[in-house]
């Protein structure tokens, strides 16, 4: 990449979840909670089902998938060159272009904004890069104010919650629990409310009506960029985006930069495969396109802040790089027993499930237990590979970062001398018989039924996590020098 495109180029200060465990300590909480997996079981389960049903209908799936891949891989192969002409066309058209190399970079060119209006209240339209960033607590410290308007991005701030899904923020939440949540949280929701969905839907309408159009400033994420034209795309299902993008006088929108796109029929592969892959239609409800800004239509200033946050530095991993493809279509979520067991807050990232598996210790680094957990986060069963529709090998890239967290992670003192005796004893045929010989004597004193379930002292570590076979009575070496006549 070039020297413009790359000057911001830095790793993530992403957050982590404030207090959260790695992740075995957090799905052995969450598994636990049986009203949480019920939750996840219907709602993972339903999406899926009809998602397979979506897809089916599609003969030429498999060519779509691989033509997302292939635009995908080019893109990010040209990234530099495609983020230059997309800031040069967005210029342009009226609009100005910020680059931000993290998470506290962008907060506070935001921020900056939102405060050079003169106005203390934003509207938002879903956006995973602002919760990546934390940009609704940045604001808040800033004495700005910013309302979800997405339904379960609302359920989630009126419930001061996680996220716990891409899709589905509030996956984990049935309705009773939303209309508790209203009836305590929102001022002008009708005491008698019911968990009827029609009930629910209709009462965070009305309270979102008076903030779309009282709002003179809305934050935005994107879902892609056209960059031969300088186009924002935004995708949703409530039309809360279409209020969003056109009726504050200010728009600010967030978007990580491997979400560019070269040209429009590129858009249109990608307007096949998301729908499909994430609520299961044909066709998406709600698609916004905008171009900067035209006098007499929408917003009268409109900024877009290009997001790093250690992107370049994944994209300079040949295996891990494939991470960037990700759409946020959730496909992989859905069919993960993993995630449908522990849920989304345990990974301790605003990227639950398998892909925030991969891109969370990519963009953030694999330097806190928190994302050095998330590699193992995962059967390797490769149900999130067969889903996602951009053909991401998650397997693949989750032993890559195994890999990684091992090498860079805290080592045991008695690892170096395991090893050393384990060179030592190989490195001759007569060291390796006797340990052989010693191993096979110790069957009795380690193995129960034929497994090592616990060896003694500081070995008890490695067998706490996992069940080996215990040593058989005599090694094949020995096995061979007694039915072949003492030849070896």
């Amino acid at each position: 990449m070039s020297e413009h495109a790359t000057r911001d180029r830095g790793r993530a200060s992403m957050p982590t979840y404030l207090g959260m465990p790695p992740f075995p300590e957090a799905a052995g909480k969450a598994v636990a909670d049986t009203r949480l997996r019920g939750n996840l079981a219907h709602a993972t389960g339903t999406i899926r089902d009809r998602r397979l049903s979506a897809v089916a209908e599609l003969d030429d799936w498999d060519a779509l998938r691989e033509a997302g891949k292939q635009i995908k891989d080019h893109t990010l192969e040209h990234l530099d060159h495609y983020l230059l002409l997309l800031e040069e066309k967005i210029t342009a058209a009226g609009g100005t272009v910020h680059w931000a190399r993290d998470a506290a970079e962008a907060n506070r060119i935001v921020a900056d904004l939102v405060r050079a209006t003169g106005h203390t209240e934003v509207v938002k339209v879903k956006s995973m890069a602002t919760q990546e960033i934390g940009l609704n607590e940045a604001l808040a410290e800033e004495g700005i104010t910013a309302y979800e308007t997405d339904l379960a991005e609302l359920i989630v701030q009126l419930g001061d919650d996680r996220p716990s899904h891409i899709l589905v923020p509030a996956i984990h939440r049935n309705r009773a629990e939303i209309r508790d949540i209203f009836r305590s949280r929102m001022p002008d929701a009708p005491a008698d409310l019911s968990d009827s969905p029609a009930e629910l839907a209709e009462a965070a309408r009305r309270h979102l009506r008076a903030k779309f159009l009282s709002a003179k400033v809305a934050v935005s994420g994107v879902n892609f960029a056209v960059a031969e034209t300088g186009t924002l795309v935004v995708l949703e299902s409530e039309g809360n985006g279409r209020m969003c993008l056109t009726l504050p006088e200010t728009l600010i929108s967030v978007m990580g930069i491997e979400k560019v796109l070269p040209t429009w029929q590129d858009l249109e592969v990608f307007l096949q495969l998301l729908p499909r892959s994430s609520t299961a239609e044909r066709m998406n409800p709600y698609t916004s396109t905008w171009t900067g800004v035209t006098p007499g239509d929408g917003p009268r200033d409109f900024h877009l802040v290009l997001l790093d946050n250690g992107r370049t530095d994944t994209l300079a991993d040949q295996v891990g790089r494939q991470a960037l493809r990700c759409i946020r279509c959730s496909a992989c979520l859905n069919v993960c027993p993993v995630y449908a067991r522990a849920g989304g807050h345990a990974y301790g990232s605003p990227y639950p499930g398998p892909i925030g598996a991969i891109l969370s210790p990519q963009i953030r680094g694999i330097g806190s237990p928190v994302d050095a957990s998330l590699p193992y986060a995962s059967s390797l069963c490769g149900a999130c590979f067969e889903a996602c529709p951009v053909a991401i090998d998650i397997p693949e890239v989750l032993v890559h970062l195994r890999a990684e967290a091992v090498e860079e992670g805290p080592k045991h003192p008695l690892v170096g001398t395991a090893m050393a005796a384990a060179g030592w004893t190989l490195r001759s045929p007569r060291r390796l018989a006797l340990a052989q010989r010693l191993a096979s004597a110790s069957r009795r004193l380690v193995g129960r039924r034929g497994q090592i379930r616990r060896l003694p002292g500081p070995l008890r570590a490695w067998t706490d996590s996992r069940d080996a076979p215990a040593p058989p009575p005599e090694s094949f070496r020995a096995w061979w020098k007694r039915t072949n006549g003492g030849r070896s």
